[in-house]
């Protein structure tokens, strides 16, 4: 990856994130929703967005709908504050490495509390 394809992913998960944060009205994007990760193929034609959903796992399939009835919303509004040529495909995934690390933790913490305890 080059340093230009690693500062359009900073860019692009910033702006997507204030985006989302300010501009998106949809209820399905009301909950707590972090950019995890951007990935820019080398052409700048295609980037799989990585996002985690914080809060209850029935509506994970909601919020990636959202996401994709907002994709053309958000490379529209990305359009008017990055200065590129053209505007990337973007693809969403659900990235759940925030719940695995958050169970990983708590694993940890009831070995800690046991070890403790003796």
């Amino acid at each position: 990856m080059t340093r230009r394809t690693e500062r359009l992913n900073e860019v692009f998960k910033r702006e997507i994130s204030k985006v989302i944060e300010r501009d998106i009205n949809d209820p399905r994007l009301s909950s707590l929703i972090s950019i995890t990760r951007v990935e820019t193929s080398s052409d700048i034609k295609h980037a799989k967005i990585y996002v985690s959903i914080t809060g209850n796992v029935n509506s994970r399939d909601e919020v990636m709908a959202g996401f994709n009835d907002a994709n053309n919303f958000i490379r529209r509004k990305l359009a008017s504050c990055v200065r590129l040529r053209t505007i990337p495909k973007f693809t969403f995934y659900y990235d759940d490495s925030i719940e695995r690390g958050a169970k990983i933790l708590n694993v940890m913490n009831e070995i800690m509390n046991t070890e403790d305890s003796r």
